[in-house]
């Protein structure tokens, strides 16, 4: 039993004993990445064959089949809230049922299990949308998987409303950067939608009374805007800088709390 995973950083090209799972390639039709598997699992002829041994996560537009993790991605979104101790507003699972039965998510499937979700909400009567419950399970971090689900909910936003804004309110750096990255700016909350069930949306969020003491003018996340109609000129992502205004605004706007 021997393991020809090519990303192996000891011997490239000859077998090894490593039992790990280590990411073996990715395949360059969209929404698709393979992994590699435990090396136990492979015989030593069996270089040819790798694809019966593999991973294979794929990233669709959610349908009726997938609300079956709706309440896995519940949970994830909520347990992911308590962990970061910052705003992200919950969602029941039958409220991301809802979202997946119109046709307006993108979820990440690995082994039929989920593994990231990310949905499109409309407000103002269609002149905006807005993309929510970004989320990846805990294993799965730190290998671009928000990135890709990102992007995929912001094409089909465009597919599906190509005259509406896009926009977002965030706390998370991951989230602001891949934002940029699509042609997003950051803006003033009076640019983003005046619907107030987006805004009531924000209730479940720990820091909902920063957002009612300020009468709504700002919180702790930043509001961002994709405007189609407006040719892109945002800078590159400064992630030093937006770390700082982030603790410049916990600093003035947990004040009164810590009091």
């Amino acid at each position: 039993m021997h393991c020809y995973v090519q990303n192996n950083r000891e011997n490239k090209s000859n077998p090894c004993n490593c039992s790990s799972v280590a990411q073996f390639s990715s395949s360059p039709r969209r929404g698709v990445i393979i992994y590699g598997v435990r090396c136990a699992l492979l015989p030593s002829r069996t270089k040819h064959f790798f694809s019966y041994y593999l991973s294979i996560m794929k990233i669709l537009r959610a349908k009726a089949e997938h609300i079956i993790y709706a309440k896995d991605i519940s949970q994830c979104i909520d347990e992911s809230a308590k962990n970061r101790g910052t705003g992200i507003a919950r969602r029941t699972p039958e409220y991301i049922a809802g979202k997946i039965e119109n046709g307006n998510a993108v979820i990440a499937i690995d082994n039929d299990q989920f593994v990231g979700f990310c949905y499109i909400e409309i407000w103002g009567h269609g002149k905006y949308v807005a993309h929510s419950g970004l989320i990846v399970a805990p294993d799965h971090r730190g290998k671009g998987l928000a990135k890709k689900i990102k992007k995929e909910v912001f094409e089909l936003s465009l597919k599906k409303y190509p005259e509406a804004k896009v926009f977002g309110i965030t706390t998370g750096m991951p989230v602001m950067k891949i934002n940029y990255e699509l042609g997003y700016k950051p803006v003033h909350f009076s640019e983003l939608t005046d619907d107030p069930e987006f805004w009531r949306g924000c209730q479940t969020c720990k820091n909902y009374d920063v957002l009612t003491r300020t009468e709504r003018q700002m919180c702790l996340c930043t509001g961002m805007l994709y405007d189609p109609n407006k040719k892109s000129t945002s800078k590159p992502f400064n992630e030093k800088v937006s770390r700082r205004l982030k603790q410049i605004k916990e600093t003035l706007l947990l004040k009164k709390n810590k009091s």
